[in-house]
């Protein structure tokens, strides 16, 4: 009451708005997060089956990576599209529309099975991959109403929601299978069932509970529209947009050239597919399991600090990676470990400098523009990392990856900050 009684007649309508904007966060927050388990559900049958489907139908192995390629082709065409409708309409429809496309898609991959279609499979799996786009993008909706100290936090816990879909959804692939199997389908399109389903209710989520409107909403707090990138705090201590794009790209660049050639480099060293596939499993939850950490962390120590602690883990994954013997289980674990650990930094720490580094007239725009770098990055990262280990060896891929990540980032945050200073 002694607050009340000191605060002016002309109270900024913001000030009153502050409790409400906070209560309207939280909600949010709990909206994405169910909905980021669902998508994780989604998302398992991409990463789990697919390219077994693609060798079945198309009779040919050495074809199973092209499902990946399609699904970084269509997640990089759905994240222009989903971050332009998120710009004129806000989070809600744009996120949903990518997830109901990814639901699509999903249903399509059933229908090619049964009719043993490639065609309508490419097509499928290419719309297929507007659902990850939705689940990489939901990140940037916890951060919205977020004050600028809290968002890499809020980013985060939007983040490590995926890891709850992302591990159950393997782990129904037999439950899915008998499903499929019961219903006179492919018993590989079991996946995939559960993926349309899990999309459309990530969707139905978002579509019903998801308001008001987090980005709508903050274009009307002038406290927030009035943000500019000089005002943010991680522009104000040097890296900018450019800086936070770098981070992103690398990461991702970085972890799918190491984790793409992990499985292969095992086998050769008489390593079985459960061995490999423990160990993508183990790589899997270290990118998601950390986001809380690395969101604190940006939060506390800022957005420089931790683009070179992300360069230092992913220079340090790579050496392990590097110099673990190829029978060496515990190391090559440990090394996909540290490389998700520092992928995770990376997402946190790129997409918070990424976010106060954009006004919010053109932020989703950007951000999505963002997200076709990143997946660009990542279709770079795996077919790069086949050809330099075809020309040299495995470890030599992971010093090189590392060493890119450790020189790149360090450099342009000092670049970054020269030429703020000459400004």
């Amino acid at each position: 009451m002694a607050h009340l009684s000191r605060t002016p007649i002309r109270t900024p309508p913001t000030a009153a708005l502050a409790p409400s904007i906070s209560a309207v966060q939280k909600r949010t927050l709990t909206v994405l997060l169910v909905s980021q388990v669902l998508s994780g559900l989604g998302l398992a049958a991409g990463v789990t089956v697919a390219g077994l489907l693609a060798g079945q139908m198309l009779h040919n192995t050495s074809l199973s990576g092209l499902p990946i390629a399609l699904l970084t082709a269509g997640s990089a065409g759905a994240a222009v599209v989903i971050g332009r409708l998120s710009q004129r309409l806000g989070r809600r429809p744009g996120l949903a529309a990518g997830y109901l496309t990814g639901a699509l898609g999903g249903a399509g991959v059933v229908a090619a099975a049964a009719l043993d279609s490639p065609a309508l499979l490419f097509i499928s799996l290419f719309l297929y991959g507007a659902g990850t786009t939705s689940n990489l993008q939901a990140r940037y909706a916890g951060a919205d109403l977020a004050a600028p100290h809290q968002r890499a936090r809020a980013t985060s816990t939007v983040i490590v929601a995926t890891t709850v879909g992302g591990i159950a959804g393997p782990l129904l692939a037999a439950p899915a299978g008998h499903l499929a199997t019961a219903l006179h389908l492919p018993e590989l399109t079991g996946l995939f069932l559960l993926s349309t389903v899990a999309f459309t209710l990530a969707a139905l989520t978002l579509l019903v509970w998801l308001r008001p409107d987090p980005l709508v909403l903050a274009r009307t707090l002038p406290a927030v529209s009035g943000e500019s990138t000089s005002a943010d705090s991680p522009a104000r201590s040097g890296p900018g947009l450019l800086i936070g794009v770098l981070v992103l790209v690398l990461s991702q660049l970085v972890m799918v050239a190491v984790m793409t050639m992990t499985p292969i480099h095992m086998h050769a060293h008489g390593f079985g597919t459960a061995a490999s596939g423990l160990v993508i499993a183990l790589h899997t939850g270290s990118m998601y399991l950390p986001s809380p950490l690395a969101g604190r962390l940006v939060d506390r120590f800022g957005a420089t600090a931790m683009s070179v602690v992300t360069a230092g883990t992913l220079l340090t994954a790579g050496v392990v990676a590097a110099l673990a013997p190829g029978h060496s289980f515990a190391l090559i674990t440990l090394a996909l470990v540290l490389l998700g650990v520092g992928w995770s930094f990376g997402l946190v720490t790129g997409t918070a400098i990424v976010t106060n580094s954009t006004s919010l007239t053109t932020r989703a725009k950007v951000q999505g523009l963002v997200d076709v770098a990143i997946a660009i990055a990542g279709a770079v990262g795996g077919l790069a990392s086949g050809i330099v280990v075809a020309a040299t060896s495995y470890p030599i891929l992971a010093v090189l990856c590392g060493a890119l990540a450790f020189v790149a980032t360090p450099a342009a945050i000092v670049a970054a900050h020269k030429s703020t200073k000459r400004a």
